[in-house]
């Protein structure tokens, strides 16, 4: 029995083209039918034989461990003809197996070797334009293709939110805007992948947008190989769960049949683009070579069905319509088939010879986005803000910050469950909608993974979005479409593709009456792990409205990831010290003022040795407890508000905390996993002569109902208690 198939695939078609042993047609679609010349496609061909060779070479490669990546398109190559169907600038979010599509698009740009750049790409090569050898992807700046490193189904809620980035540009005007008017996105992905939850979501929500009577220039691709790695699709089941969306078209293709693969494309254009209506195409091919090439197809595929597959290889399908066209001779297919073969190893041995990525610096060079050249817009003044009035809560100064970012960037977008009329659970977008209408300010239906998705494609046309996830703990949900796609486009795009965004979370413990893990949650440690993302806390309301100031600015101007948590806690609290005191309220800041990134907030009593770090909740606590230490017991604490909780501006916290010798840190996190475990550490290694530093953490649980959470954070009494022993006065 053979194990490499990949050999007698590559046998099988010589050997059956030049006996034109042809397998029977599975449609009679034929070429002139739907207006493919035999130039157009020749030319489809060669996309499909360039695309089968470079799966041969990768697995040559690994075999030599010269390569890294064998997911390869062979048997799904009649995606070239979709290529064909539609312009270069619609935005195309692909499916791994979609390599001849990318061939085929770059068909468009004589300028582009996109073979070359496929190798480079499957040798990790630092020389290649799009990763720069960091992952194996299809992508391509002048092909508008972003690079996709997971397509099982997440990117469906970008595709859907770029599609929607089109409608909106024709309601929300601004000078970024970066698709046509009369774009269309495309979105391929595997018949496994429909299962997936993300893109059971991503359905529902093109049905939800088409309901509200908005238009959605989107195709989804479903490349439909009946087969999800070793389990197998039931009959019929695509079509079954596509069908069930009736603002959805569904047109189906036969993927072996360039013709009529092209002809469905076609359809699928003319109702997207023309009409503003989401299409399913759905494509059935068939799966050669097994999944990857650790695959071993034996184990869960008789010999009968692997041959019954390579027996319908899409290339011999199209070598059958060439034969009997007589475009080419069999001899002349396989001369051309060989062709291509010479021109791709020999296209390897340049790849071969190129750079590797070696160091640190340069793998990590792209996490972090390029700063936009661009000037910020003019500073607009709301007019209820030329008398500002000291006093101001919170959730008072968020709103206020909201207008003016609205009022400031014409790009940006509020959006998110319930923030429309109502103005969110806490009341923080309250009159926002009215202020600026439903274009800017919106409600989503109840669905974290489409709310962060949609945010990601409408970044890729230009806007910026500001969607709110009501609870922090709902975001767990949906956690993936910042991990795994915002903050991995620019790392594997080389700061070629970035999706800006302000993601505003009422978030953290100590509310009174609410409990359990999804209202009331401390956790955070799952965000501050992700790579290149930004993370701010305000614990008072004037620097509530700077940093989500700042925040729109890092967005906007060095297009980054961030993360706004918001203390609900603090929302709506007005005293500090003692009831009716108003020492928490604060005036809103004018919007010339700015908070710099990085940037703690420092409290300092000039003869303390002893300081708290803290933020958000903590840090009000701690302002409480330095002044019971001070008045009751003459003890002085220097107060450092981190503010920023990634990064971590370790340069100015090493400044301030220098020369002081008892340190306490105090994080409502989790104990486990919490971010004073990282300042701990950090401390340790870097700060000499060491000083005593001491914990006080949320315990290792979920935040229970009623007054019980007071058991498992911390407190003002507890921070007291904490410092005096740190002292040892008590």
């Amino acid at each position: 029995m053979e194990l490499n198939r990949a050999r007698i695939v590559d046998e099988n078609f010589q050997r059956r083209v030049l006996a034109k042993d042809f397998p029977p047609a599975k449609s009679t679609t034929l070429p002139q039918d739907v207006g493919l010349s035999r130039e157009a496609f020749l030319e489809l061909f060669k996309a499909q034989l360039i695309s089968r060779h470079l799966d041969l070479l990768a697995r040559i490669l690994r075999e030599k461990n010269l390569g890294f990546y064998t997911i390869g398109s062979s048997g799904h190559e009649g995606n070239a003809a979709i290529a064909s169907a539609f312009r270069k600038d619609d935005m195309a979010f692909l499916h791994y197996r979609s390599g001849a599509f990318v061939i085929a698009r770059a068909q468009y740009d004589p300028d582009i070797d996109i073979t070359y750049e496929q190798i480079l790409s499957l040798v990790a090569s630092s020389e290649d334009p799009i990763s720069g050898g960091r992952h194996k992807v299809f992508g391509s700046v002048p092909l508008w293709i972003p690079p996709q490193t997971s397509t099982i189904a997440s990117h469906l809620p970008k595709a859907l939110g770029a599609a929607l980035s089109i409608t909106q540009a024709k309601r929300v005007k601004h000078p970024y805007i970066k698709l046509r008017h009369d774009s269309v996105v495309l979105c391929s992905f595997g018949d496994a992948s429909i299962n997936h939850s993300t893109a059971q979501g991503a359905f529902n929500a093109a049905q939800w947008i088409m309901k509200a009577g908005f238009p959605l220039p989107l195709v989804w691709i479903c490349e439909d190989n009946e087969i999800g790695i070793s389990v197998q699709t039931p009959p019929n089941w695509v079509e079954k769960v596509l069908r069930r969306y009736d603002d959805i078209h569904y047109i189906f293709c036969d993927g072996r049949n360039i013709a009529d693969v092209y002809k469905a494309a076609k359809e699928a254009e003319n109702l997207a683009r023309k009409k503003g209506k989401p299409v399913f195409l759905h494509m059935k091919t068939v799966r050669l070579l097994g999944h990857a090439g650790s695959d071993i197809e034996f184990h869960y595929h008789s010999l009968a069905e692997i041959e019954s597959a390579e027996n319908d290889d899409p290339l011999l399908h199209s070598a059958r319509t060439i034969c009997l066209a007589n475009w080419l001779t069999p001899q002349q297919v396989v001369a051309t088939y060989e062709s291509v073969r010479e021109n791709i190893l020999k296209s390897s041995e340049r790849a071969l010879a190129t750079s590797r990525l070696k160091t640190k610096e340069e793998i990590m060079s792209s996490i972090i986005p390029p700063k936009k050249n661009i000037e910020e817009p003019l500073l607009l003044k709301d007019k209820e803000h030329k008398a500002i009035l000291p006093g101001r809560t919170m959730a008072q100064c968020i709103n206020m910050a909201l207008t003016d970012i609205l009022l400031q960037y014409p790009n940006t977008l509020v959006f998110g469950e319930d923030v429309g009329k109502k103005g969110g659970v806490y009341r923080i977008t309250a009159d926002l909608q009215q202020k600026f209408g439903q274009s800017r300010v919106f409600d989503t239906l109840l669905d974290e993974q489409t709310i962060l998705g949609v945010s990601l494609g409408l970044a890729h046309n230009g806007f910026l979005p500001i969607p709110e996830i009501q609870f922090l703990a709902y975001i767990h949900n949906a956690i993936d479409q910042i991990r795994g796609e915002a903050a991995t486009l620019s790392f594997f795009s080389k700061g070629q593709y970035t999706n800006p965004m302000v993601v505003r979370i009422p978030s953290l413990g100590y509310q009174k009456g609410f409990g359990g893990h999804f209202h009331n949650d401390n956790a955070i440690g799952f965000l501050r792990e992700i790579p290149g993302i930004v993370i701010a806390v305000p614990s008072t309301p004037r620097d509530a409205a700077l940093l989500l100031r700042q925040c729109v600015r890092l967005a906007f101007k060095e297009q980054r990831v961030v993360i706004f948590l918001e203390p609900i806690a603090l929302y709506m609290t007005k005293d500090l010290f003692n009831a009716g005191d108003g020492l928490a309220l604060n005036t809103y800041p004018d919007i010339s003022e700015s908070l710099p990134f990085g940037e703690m907030g420092i409290e300092e009593e000039s003869i303390s040795d002893t300081v708290i770090i803290s933020y958000g909740n903590g840090m009000h606590l701690s302002r409480q407890a330095a002044s019971i230490l001070k008045q009751q017991y003459k003890v002085h604490v220097k107060l450092i508000d981190l503010r920023w909780l990634a990064p971590l501006n370790t340069e100015m916290l090493a400044r301030e905390i220098q020369s002081k010798s008892k340190i306490l840190i105090v994080d409502e996190g989790r104990r486990t996993g919490s971010l004073s475990e990282t300042l701990t550490t950090w401390i340790i290694e870097n700060i000499f002569p060491l000083p005593k530093i001491s914990r006080l953490t949320g315990e290792d649980c979920f935040v229970p109902l009623g007054t019980a959470w007071e058991a498992i954070l911390p407190s003002c009494d507890n921070i007291v208690e904490s410092i005096l022993a740190l002292t040892e006065k008590r």
